[in-house]
């Protein structure tokens, strides 16, 4: 029962770390730049994500644009565009493997031993989403960092950590988490010894056996 409720626990730590990858890959504030200029009705706030930048009037109007071509991106973005996706696909085939590997499914009742190693192959798919969600978002706010505290970068298009940025951090560590209680859920065998043979008594000797 106790690694039945480690299972469970780890599956849901882990849909929620997927489920948190969607949301920051979607979102465009990985990085945010405020900018007041000479006046403080022009003030805006700059955002840019994976997929488009956006721009906030001080009036609260958002404007985005998506990005025109792919070809025209950075590597690094693409990178971790492609590291984000394939976390996403990772995590989707990890919940089909750990749902037929959980204890409170049915399936695959007949083989316990192997519905326990699908629950343990799905934590481990959970762990390299997870890693490569981490990979993704941790480069990419290396880029900013370095971009930031780059002297010849200009004040107005200094660039910070954005919201997405911090929810992919979480979610990826959410990943890791319950790809890691799937893995320990799995219970230890127990080592099974032969029975010891015990040796034979010998009789008590009588004096008929005396000549």
């Amino acid at each position: 029962m106790a690694s039945g409720g480690l299972q469970l626990l780890g599956f849901v730590l882990a849909f929620l770390g997927w489920i948190g990858i969607i949301i920051s890959t979607a979102m465009p504030q990985w990085k945010m730049a405020s900018y007041a200029g000479d006046n403080i009705v022009t003030a805006q706030a700059l955002y840019e994500g994976l997929w488009m930048s956006c721009a906030m009037q001080s009036t609260g109007q958002i404007q985005c644009k998506v990005y025109d071509s792919l070809l025209k991106l950075e590597s690094s973005l693409q990178a971790t565009r492609a590291l984000m996706v394939a976390a996403i696909l990772l995590g989707l085939v990890a919940i089909f493997v750990a749902v037929t590997g959980m204890k409170c499914m049915k399936c695959m009742e007949e083989d316990q031993v192997k519905k326990m190693r699908m629950a343990v192959f799905g934590g481990v798919i959970f762990i390299i989403a997870g890693m490569a969600a981490l990979v993704a978002t941790s480069w990419y706010g290396n880029r900013v960092a370095r971009a930031f505290y780059d002297p010849f970068t200009p004040v107005n298009t200094r660039f910070e950590f954005g919201s997405a940025l911090f929810i992919g951090w979480a979610a990826a560590s959410l990943a890791l988490l319950g790809g890691a209680f799937l893995c320990c859920s799995c219970p230890r065998r127990e080592t099974s010894y032969p029975p010891t043979r015990g040796y034979p008594k010998n009789a008590p000797s009588t004096g008929k056996d005396y000549v």
